[in-house]
């Protein structure tokens, strides 16, 4: 068991009071956040004056709307600033949000919507629009629809009720005073306990349930972190917020970079990410590992192309990186004069140009947690100088747990144990955690609260974990996922699925193998990298389904595959695998809206597939 209870101050009004704090601090007119229009090229800044205007008129705008204290206010949006703002001024009229993902189904958006009670919804966009129109008006005691944007989203014509955001703005400039006066009793009878928001799990089984963070989770999450990153950041700095702010990482994150006055670039489109990180060129930016995996395989192809002269001085830049980032700098050591020299001229010249194509080159460190990453890529980034801070945590602890101290970090961990949070292995080797940060419960689900939290107070995680030596928390895989082969041998897929992703022509990976002879493998190939593969090698094919029957191509990812997987356990490895044409999709059931694999809809999709491996 960990018990971090080390003295730190908790000022009990941190989230609410982010805008005000920043006002005196960083100054009206510097930069709070910024967006990029979808037909534009250029990012146009939000001051936090105009931050501070916009979240003040939001809530006289909720109070004239009807909201109360306690009442829930839903966002089914992409990222955008106004997300932000709505997030903020609902924490001033006591009422709390409701994360609801932007790829959400409309039966989704509906469930939540109702067990929620959300007497209002934010849509983002036409899709989430459309798809939220499907069961309006949701319940009895629902007020209203906003649509944001400047006429971005067409309004059914029946639809008299739905308010645009200018129009939700107006209402607020033009409340009576009483909006005001009310505005600033609510204030005055604020509280710590006062839910801040509900964040509803992915669920890759069974439906999704509302964690209920109080402003206290926050509070306390945000003053851990300043102890665990220090100065490390500064009002001066920038990030680029690209995760949905729906995912409690994007949210805590970006909550508290505001604090810090961190500059927040808001992606709107997941898929300008890169176009975005070499436009905005972030110090610091959350991410899942996913991110690194083609990071890594993009960085892995254009190397495969270059000159053999230069491959090999990457490989001779890699090999004195690694040893002055984790052996000295890792350590908080500076490294010999010679090893210094070296590798300064060595990233000028090699390295640089790298992280520069990929937008990383000014970073200091860039958060990542979600799922496993592999070692080997994590080593080399960390080799080329870019800090990936691995953590690990939950929706239902206000995100992080555990994460890379600046030094001492051990490579294969998620790091150690974040201030005032406790952690202890329990039964099954399942974490289990404690403290400030942990949820209030499962709306509306007391049988779920109670199972998820012990009489004692702690959480179960469904993880299972160890820690090492050094007092690193090592994650072994969900305990769900953990499957035993026919031979009584545990198997974690996850692990696996990582492993396997780091090879370029693998996109997505599902491990099958409970209660099979056997492991086997559903792989969704990357069809442009294997087109191109069969073009070189005057491979022909019909279509998707005779490229990925060719005999060739088999043979290409079983030798990759077992080059991956050499080191692993006779019984661990991937002995049969089948390609898909498809890859696995939040609209076909097959992934959550935080792209983790629903194993129970794969296993019935692909059910024929799988037998035949088995045969």
């Amino acid at each position: 068991m960990t018990d971090n209870n080390q003295e730190i101050n908790i000022r009990p009004d941190l989230l609410r009071h982010i805008v005000s704090d920043a006002l005196q601090k960083y100054g009206a007119g510097s930069a709070a956040l910024a967006y990029r229009a979808p037909d534009a090229s250029r990012w146009t800044d939000i001051s936090w004056a105009q931050l501070a205007a916009d979240v003040d008129a939001l809530s006289r705008a909720f109070i004239t709307l009807g909201i109360l204290p306690d009442d829930k206010i839903a966002i089914c949006s992409p990222n955008r600033p106004e997300v932000i703002e709505s997030e903020l001024a609902a924490f001033r009229v006591r009422a709390a949000s409701a994360s609801i993902y932007s790829t959400s189904s409309p039966d989704q958006i509906d469930y939540i919507l109702r067990d929620s009670s959300s007497r209002i919804l934010i849509v983002g966009g036409q899709e989430q629009y459309d798809a939220a129109r499907a069961h309006a008006p949701f319940h009895s005691s629902f007020i209203a629809m906003i649509a944001l944007g400047d006429g971005e989203i067409t309004l059914a014509p029946d639809d008299h009720t739905t308010l645009t955001w200018r129009q939700l703005l107006d209402k607020g400039d033009d409340a009576p005073s009483q909006a005001l006066s009310e505005l600033q009793a609510r204030e005055a009878a604020w509280s710590p306990d006062d839910v801040a928001t509900l964040i509803y799990t992915s669920g890759t089984t069974g439906e999704p349930k509302g964690a209920i963070l109080p402003h206290s989770c926050f509070d306390t999450a945000i003053a851990i972190h300043d102890v665990r990153f220090g100065n490390r950041l500064t009002h001066r700095d920038t990030s680029l917020s690209f995760l949905p702010l729906s995912h409690i990482f994007e949210k805590a994150w970006t909550f508290y970079c505001l604090h810090r006055g961190i500059k927040v670039y808001v992606n709107h489109d997941p898929r300008q990410v890169r176009e975005s990180l070499r436009q905005v060129r972030p110090a610091c930016m959350c991410s899942v590992p996913r991110f690194w995996e083609k990071a890594y395989v993009g960085v892995q192809e254009k190397i495969e192309r270059a000159p053999w002269w230069q491959r090999i001085l990457l490989r001779y830049a890699l090999r004195i990186g690694r040893r002055r980032n984790l052996v000295y700098r890792r350590e908080g050591r500076h490294g010999p004069w010679w090893l210094e020299w070296r590798y300064s001229i060595l990233d000028h010249y090699i390295l640089r140009p790298v992280k520069k194509a990929l937008g990383v080159n000014r970073g200091h460190f860039f958060p990542t947690a979600g799922a496993p990453l592999s070692d080997h890529i994590n080593l080399f980034f960390q080799s080329m100088g870019v800090e990936i801070v691995i953590g690990y945590g939950l929706s239902e602890t206000t995100a992080t747990v555990t994460c890379y101290p600046r030094y001492g970090f051990e490579i294969g961990t998620v790091g150690t144990v974040m201030p005032l949070v406790e952690t202890r292995i329990g039964a099954e080797g399942e974490i289990l955690v404690k403290g400030a940060t942990v949820m209030r419960g499962y709306l509306n689900k007391p049988e779920a609260t109670a199972e998820a939290i012990d009489a004692d107070g702690w959480f179960h995680t469904g993880d299972a974990g160890r820690f090492d030596t050094s007092g690193s928390l090592v994650i072994t895989d969900r305990l769900k996922d953990l499957f035993k082969t026919s031979n009584g041998k545990y198997i974690a897929p996850q692990a696996l699925e990582s492993t396997l992703s780091e090879d370029r022509y693998v996109d997505q990976v599902a491990v099958i193998g409970d209660k099979r002879k056997y492991v086997t493998a559903l792989i969704v190939p990357a069809l442009a990298a294997l087109r191109d593969y069969a073009r070189s090698h005057r491979i022909k094919y019909r279509d998707t389904e005779d490229l990925l029957d060719n005999t060739a191509i088999q043979d290409l990812i079983r030798r990759r595959i077992n080059r991956l997987q050499r080191r692993l356990a006779s019984f661990e490895k991937i002995k049969r695998f089948k390609l898909l044409p498809r890859q696995f999709s939040i609209k076909n059931g097959e992934l959550t809206n935080t792209l983790k694999l629903r194993r129970n809809v794969i296993n019935s999709h692909f059910a024929d597939e799988i037998e035949k491996m088995y045969e």
